[in-house]
């Protein structure tokens, strides 16, 4: 498996994880103070285009690393509890990172 793969699910997996504590901050003014509804509404779009980002990134990598359906459901679902996917991320780059072929094949010159 590509260096890539792991590469660009880490990094959805932290824009993920910090925009999902941008929202749960912004429900908080929403609803407990009655302020936000507008920056509420953009943050929860945004999160939501970045998490279908997110899903389409871990399952490519869960279906390269041969997951079983339990461990790859975790996975897509730690992008929706707050804090989760930081430590789900780890787990993951700990379990996956023996997978990764560092070398990569040179080019060939014409």
């Amino acid at each position: 498996m590509k260096k890539s793969v792991l590469t660009r699910y880490r990094v959805m997996a932290y824009v993920t994880a910090v925009m999902l504590l941008v929202l749960c901050t912004c429900m908080v003014f929403k609803y407990g103070f009655g302020t936000g509804e507008d920056i509420t509404f953009a943050v929860s779009q945004a999160h939501g285009v970045l998490y279908i980002i997110y899903l389409v990134f871990a399952f490519d990598l869960g279906s390269k690393a041969k997951w079983p359906f339990g461990r790859l459901l975790w996975v897509l679902l730690s992008g929706t509890i707050p804090f989760v996917a930081f430590f789900v991320e780890r787990n993951v780059t700990r379990s996956v990172a023996p997978l990764v072929s560092e070398s990569e094949p040179a080019a060939v010159k014409a």
